[in-house]
């Protein structure tokens, strides 16, 4: 089984852990399949079959933060900065782990891959 890919947030402006954040993994190649649709928990972190590897083979992947609706939710009034924001990436070896931890706030993020 592959590696799979784990997504781990925080919004640093409010010093906690992305609970609720929606986010969409897709598989861009070799064919475009939704692979997950949805939110973090309370540690911030996706729980879901693709971060054991489920789904997960070599191409290229696309992740879609959805600040946007993070931010109206948690009852913030001021217009989104960020709306959805993408993240592409590619995968060559499906035995690695992609852990892609995310820092934000409702102006900007670091991501990368992580160890």
């Amino acid at each position: 089984m592959a590696g799979g890919i784990s997504i781990h947030a925080v919004d640093v402006a409010a010093g906690r852990p992305a609970n609720g954040l929606r986010v969409e993994i897709w598989r861009l190649t070799p064919d475009r399949t939704q692979l997950v649709d949805g939110r973090l928990g309370a540690d911030g972190v996706l729980k879901d079959a693709v971060a054991t590897g489920a789904g997960v083979v070599a191409g290229d992947y696309e992740v879609l933060f959805h600040f946007d609706e993070f931010y109206r939710d948690s009852g913030r009034t001021e217009p989104a900065f960020l709306t959805t924001v993408p993240f592409r990436f590619a995968i060559h070896r499906i035995e690695e782990h992609f852990y892609l931890p995310l820092k934000f706030t409702p102006w900007g993020f670091s991501l990368f891959r992580g160890a």
